[in-house]
């Protein structure tokens, strides 16, 4: 995974025992996270990097809807 995750935040992407082959990320930032379970390593770690950039948009809430 070659994209820089921007400063506050980190993501972490692992694989899950079940259902087998899928795979969580989280993201965290100021100690807040949040999970979410995909079907390869590439699309968790893909669809972490959407949340983060949803984030810092301006107007952007952080929470979940």
């Amino acid at each position: 995974m070659a994209d820089p995750v921007p400063h506050p935040y980190s993501i972490e992407v692992s694989p899950l025992a079940k259902p087998e082959g899928h795979f969580q990320w989280a993201i965290r930032k100021s100690g807040k996270l949040a999970d979410r379970p995909d079907r390869s390593e590439a699309k968790a770690f893909e669809s972490a990097m959407e949340a983060v950039e949803r984030a810092m948009k301006p107007g952007a809430d952080g929470g979940r809807r």
